[in-house]
C-alpha cells in the first residue's frame, strides 16, 4: 500500500481518467475527474459515500491514469474504457436510470440524441436500426449539456430540410452560426456527413488527436485553394476542440468530493453591476461580501463619466479601471460581474494588464433568460470546487449589486428633477 500511496502523490492536478487494478492485474474500476490528484486521493482519505468501489478499495493494488485536455474528453475516454473492458465495479454501480448513451440517427442529415439504458433495452431490433451509431455508456452526466456542447463544436443539425417548394427559413441555430444550412438547403447530405458526422464520430470514438491532424490538413489545403471561408471554419473548430469550455457538463460524477476539502480561502468577494437604462445617469455599483454575509460599509457607487451611448461592457471597463486606482481598498479573491463572456473578458483583460490576480465569474441569464449560466475566467480545480459549493452565494452577490446600482440610478434621476 505504501508504494501505491507514493504513486498517488505523483498524480497530476489535471482532468482525465483513473484506472484501478487488483493483484491479478485486472482492471476493476475506471473513473473520470477534473483533478486526478484530488479525486483519487479522496478514495484513500476523508468521509466515504459507501459506493461499491469504496467498499472494495482493499483489493486495489495499482492505479494508472491518462490525462485529457478537458472534462468532456475524460467523459468520452471513460465510456470507451467501460465499453471495452467492462470493469466489474463500474458494472456493479450501474442502473437503468444513471447510464446514458449518445446515438446518431440513420438518415440523410443525421441527428445527435441521448437515450437511457432502459430505453435501449426496451427497443426491438427494427427500432435500434434507426441508429447508425451508439456511443456510451456515460454515467451520471448532464446529457443535455453534453449535447449542447457537441452541437456547438460540430454544428450538428437540429433542424429539418425544407419541403419541396416550401420556404427556406433559417433555424435559430443558423442565426447563431451553429448550423451549416440544412434548413436553408445550403448543404447537401453528402457534404453534411463529411463535414459534421464524420468528425463527430471520430471524436466520440476517442480519436481527437488524429481528428485535429486531419482537420489541420484540410484547413491548409483549403487555404492553398484560397477557400478562406472554409479554412476559417476549420480553424475555429480546431481551436474550439483544443480549448473546450465544458464546465456546464460538470456534476457530482466529476466533483464528487467537492465537500471533502475546499482549498481556496475566500475572504472578500466584489460584485459589480451596471445600470444603463437611459442616456443619463449611467451608473455602476460595487458590493462586497465575505463567505457569510454582505459588508455594506464597503459598498461603492460609480457615476459613469467617459462612456457615450449605452454599452454595459464599456461602463464596466471604466468602473474596474477606477476601482484599481484604490490601493487602500482590500483586494478580493473573487470578482463577480453581472453578465456573460463580454463582461468577463473585459474584466480579465484589464486585471491582467494591471498584474492583478483574481478569479472572475460572470452570471448570465441564458439565451431564454430562464436560468443562471456561470462563466469562468480560470480552470483552477480548487476554484471550481469553491464555486460549486457557493453558487447560491454568488447569485446573492449578483442580485445585491443589481439592487444597489438601480437604487443609485433612481436617486440621481430624482435629484435631476428637483
Amino acid at each position: 500500500m505504501n508504494k501505491l500511496l507514493l504513486k498517488i502523490k505523483k498524480l497530476p492536478d489535471k482532468p482525465g481518467i483513473y484506472l484501478f487494478y487488483n493483484k491479478e492485474k485486472e482492471l476493476v474500476y475506471v473513473g473520470k475527474a477534473t483533478s486526478l490528484k484530488s479525486r483519487v486521493k479522496s478514495y484513500f482519505s476523508g468521509p466515504k459515500t459507501f459506493r461499491p468501489i469504496e467498499a472494495m478499495m482493499h483489493q486495489v493494488v495499482d492505479v494508472k491514469w491518462q490525462e485529457t485536455d478537458s472534462a468532456l474528453d475524460a467523459l468520452i475516454l471513460e465510456a470507451n474504457y467501460i465499453k471495452k473492458f467492462h470493469p466489474k465495479y463500474n458494472i456493479k454501480e450501474r442502473d437503468d436510470k444513471s447510464w446514458n448513451y449518445l446515438v446518431i440517427t440513420k438518415e440523410d442529415f443525421p441527428k445527435l440524441q441521448s437515450i437511457r439504458e432502459h430505453q435501449l433495452k426496451e427497443m426491438k431490433g427494427r427500432e435500434k436500426k434507426m441508429f447508425k451509431y451508439i456511443f456510451g455508456p456515460y454515467a451520471q452526466v448532464k446529457t443535455n449539456e453534453v449535447l449542447k456542447l457537441l452541437h456547438s463544436l460540430f454544428k450538428v443539425s437540429r433542424c429539418s430540410v425544407p419541403p419541396a417548394g416550401g420556404s427556406k427559413r433559417p433555424c435559430f441555430d443558423y442565426q447563431l452560426n451553429h448550423c451549416l444550412g440544412v434548413c436553408t438547403n445550403e448543404i447537401d447530405s453528402k457534404t453534411y456527413n463529411e463535414k459534421v458526422i464524420k468528425p463527430l464520430v471520430a471524436f466520440l470514438s476517442g480519436k481527437k488527436k488524429s481528428l485535429i491532424k486531419s482537420l489541420e490538413r484540410k484547413m491548409n489545403q483549403f487555404s492553398k485553394e484560397q477557400n478562406f471561408e472554409e479554412a476559417k471554419r476549420l480553424r475555429n473548430q480546431i481551436f474550439s476542440l483544443q480549448k473546450v469550455k465544458d464546465f456546464s457538463i460538470l456534476d457530482k460524477s466529476f466533483l464528487e468530493d467537492v465537500n471533502v476539502n475546499v482549498g481556496l480561502k475566500v475572504k472578500r468577494i466584489e460584485g459589480y453591476d451596471i445600470s444603463n437604462l437611459g442616456i443619463e445617469a449611467k451608473v455602476g455599483s460595487m458590493v462586497v461580501f465575505n463567505e457569510k454575509e454582505s459588508i455594506k460599509g464597503e459598498y461603492k457607487k460609480f457615476k459613469i463619466k467617459t462612456v457615450d451611448g449605452q454599452s454595459d461592457v464599456d461602463c464596466l471597463k471604466e468602473v474596474i479601471e477606477r476601482r484599481l486606482k484604490h490601493d487602500d481598498w482590500d483586494w478580493p479573491q473573487v470578482i463577480l460581474v453581472d453578465g456573460g463572456k463580454p463582461q468577463v473578458n473585459v474584466a480579465k483583460k484589464i486585471l491582467k494588464k494591471n498584474n492583478k490576480s483574481v478569479f472572475i465569474v460572470g452570471i448570465a441569464k441564458g439565451i431564454e433568460r430562464k436560468k443562471n449560466e456561470f462563466i469562468f475566467s480560470e480552470t483552477d480545480f480548487d476554484f471550481l470546487k469553491w464555486l460549486k459549493k457557493n453558487e447560491s452565494l454568488l447569485i446573492r452577490v449578483r442580485d445585491e449589486a443589481h439592487r444597489f446600482a438601480i437604487n443609485y440610478q433612481r436617486s440621481l434621476k430624482r435629484k435631476s428633477f428637483k
